[in-house]
């Protein structure tokens, strides 16, 4: 192991980073942007429509709109953003970039937290319940099927066509879709213009409502004070990252010098130490000098200065 090496890429954990990908460059998947875009009503409701193929009259926030409390003690959710139409629906949108393998279970247990707040604690039935819509927005084929949309209902295995009637209703959309002859144009442009928004993936052609989101994005990127905020975040972001990076390295860096501190208690020598644990011997002399320095320092307090590289 070239623990030299390796302990200096630790001591210089940022060296290397992409550039923060600046605000005019951001598309629709990206979560600052998404975030920002959906404070407004009006973006929400084309995005429902659009992912649905549909037209609503008039959408409002769901009280709480984001965040949905379990019991306590339990995990409760978090959503992209949670709207009612004038028809009693609801409408849960979320943006996915990655694919981190747990999309059916995770729709599966919002769609429960979604519905748990609409009855009152003794009432009695369910007619309460809204029909519900949840809507994730995947940069990735879930099923591998090429569908720009896939539609879930509950419905009877032994008779497809019976659905079960709960009106609650998934919606998977995938951006790499190819069977653009099965759903409507103005989804497919709706999804390319997701993975790459800017001006030409807006067809002159194009649904007016993608035209007006495009016109609210740009407006958004062109925001100075928007600019701003995007980077104080992604410095925060990235100090965090870097803090978090350096405490795990920190930690893993004191259990080695605990284990060299065990072997020199054992009167053994620089490469007996070294070969035993596969460390470079500079590495080992290193440490040992650090030790034998101050005998009180503490092995997280020799690992900090190793990390600093003094």
């Amino acid at each position: 192991m070239e623990k030299n090496g390796q302990f200096n890429m630790q001591r210089n954990v940022t060296a290397g980073r992409g550039s923060v990908n600046p605000l005019k460059d951001m598309n629709l998947m990206d979560d600052f942007l998404f975030d920002v875009a959906t404070v407004d009503l009006e973006t929400c409701k084309i995005i429902i429509e659009l992912s649905l193929g549909t037209r609503l009259t008039k959408i409002e926030w769901k009280e709480g709109q984001k965040v949905v409390h379990n019991l306590p003690g339990k995990r409760g959710i978090r959503m992209d953003f949670y709207v009612e139409d004038d028809q009693g629906q609801v409408f849960d949108v979320e943006m996915q970039k990655r694919n981190r393998g747990n999309i059916p279970k995770r729709t599966r247990f919002y769609q429960a937290l979604i519905d748990a707040p609409m009855l009152k604690s003794g009432e009695q039935g369910f007619d309460n319940l809204k029909p519900a819509y949840i809507i994730v927005i995947c940069g990735f084929d879930l099923y591998g099927y090429g569908f720009y949309r896939y539609t879930f209902d509950n419905r009877c295995e032994e008779m497809p066509g019976l659905l079960m009637g709960d009106e609650c209703r998934k919606i998977i959309l995938n951006t790499k879709g190819n069977n653009a002859d099965m759903v409507e144009e103005s989804l497919v442009d709706f999804l390319h213009y997701i993975e790459k928004s800017n001006a030409d993936n807006v067809p002159p052609d194009c649904d007016a409502r993608l035209k007006d989101l495009h016109q609210k994005l740009e407006a958004i990127k062109a925001n100075e004070q928007m600019g701003v905020t995007y980077m104080k975040m992604e410095e925060r972001d990235r100090i965090i990252r870097e803090e978090g990076e350096i405490k795990g390295l920190a930690k893993g860096e004191a259990k080695i010098v605990s284990m060299i501190r065990k072997k020199l208690a054992k009167h053994k020598k620089i490469q007996e130490i070294a070969g035993e644990l596969e460390l470079d011997t500079d590495y080992v002399e290193q440490v040992i000098r650090l030790l034998q320095e101050d005998s009180s320092r503490t092995d997280e307090q020799t690992a900090e200065l190793m990390l600093s590289g003094k």
